[in-house]
């Protein structure tokens, strides 16, 4: 049986490292693309890993030659960052992503593009929300985010690309870095060993869907294997929790050595959705994919990760 090579774009990311895992339980041929050196924990013989940018064409152009599926995880800037610069935002990412789809699409491969489930469909009194929710995003992260989503429309439509769009909810687990500008969980974890003040935006913070980080790389590969062309997957729990929900729920389940957390509260952010919690019943409904891991049990496993990793860090600073 002959192995299907699937590129993944931005897979050397935290999603991306356990996005490899999945595809290689799946039987892929797996290439990484990405800006930086490989981490150490995605060395395998099992990996050809790319250094470059995607927005260079002639690289583009000879990676998908080779590869029957394309996994787009690249993004240029965090929400926080493409709030202060909305023009290099929008020119960091939507340029370099619609040559993407002109080249998938002449090229005839599948494309499966990771967008946002947290910031696209904007400020909504529902939850869960669906994927046919009406999408009016509040950020400049958002709105670039689903344009990018229009655009590959617009060129299933116009050029016949095959994809399958996927909108995951707010993912956390070890790998994933504190104070990086995005993730909650790890960041607050990361203060609170470290003995800081947590920070929150507002009185009780926002309410997220947090779903741990192998569930989403098992959603997208259950979505790229078993998904329908054209469709949009929301990858989510249903379940929302606000900043102060998770301070309490990781107070419980972790070793009681956080004494009394200092919060430290700021006002609201006007680029912030106060509720986001999606619902998954179409990704499930199409290809029986379910999230196996509760809240607590990723919660635990975060909290050993990132105890080992500030460990190792104060080691190596002496």
């Amino acid at each position: 049986m002959k192995q299907i090579k699937t590129l993944v774009i931005g897979g050397a990311g935290f999603i991306g490292s356990y996005l490899i895992e999945e595809l290689l339980n799946a039987n892929r041929v797996v290439t990484v693309l990405g800006r930086g050196q490989l981490p150490q924990h995605l060395y395998s013989e099992n990996i050809t890993y790319v250094q470059g940018d995607f927005a260079n064409l002639s690289l583009m152009a000879d990676l998908i030659d080779h590869h029957a599926e394309i996994i787009h995880l690249a993004y240029a800037t965090i929400p926080s960052t493409s709030h202060e610069r909305p023009m290099e935002d929008l020119v960091d990412n939507l340029e370099p992503a619609l040559k993407l789809f002109k080249l998938v699409a002449e090229k005839k491969r599948r494309l499966i593009l990771v967008s946002s489930g947290g910031t696209v469909y904007g400020q909504t009194p529902n939850a869960p929300i669906p994927e046919v929710h009406p999408t009016n995003p509040i950020s400049v992260y958002g709105v670039t985010k689903l344009t990018i989503e229009h655009y590959a429309l617009l060129y299933r439509v116009t050029h016949g690309l095959d994809y399958i769009c996927i909108r995951p909810a707010n993912a956390y687990g070890p790998r994933q870095r504190p104070h990086s500008g995005q993730g909650f969980i790890s960041t607050a974890m990361a203060s609170a060993i470290s003995g800081t003040p947590i920070k929150i935006f507002g009185m009780d913070g926002v309410i997220r869907d947090y779903i741990y980080v192998k569930a989403v790389a098992n959603g997208i590969v259950f979505a790229m294997l078993e998904g329908m062309i054209g469709e949009t997957y929301n990858i989510g729990t249903g379940i929302g929790r606000s900043n102060i929900d998770v301070i309490n729920a990781f107070k419980s389940v972790v070793p009681s050595t956080f004494g009394d957390l200092q919060i430290q509260n700021f006002p609201s952010r006007d680029f912030d959705v106060k509720i986001n919690i999606l619902d998954s019943t179409k990704l499930k409904m199409h290809t029986q994919w379910q999230p196996l891991i509760t809240f607590e049990d990723g919660l635990e496993r975060t909290y050993s990760w990132l105890l080992k990793e500030l460990s190792n860090g104060k080691k190596n600073n002496h």
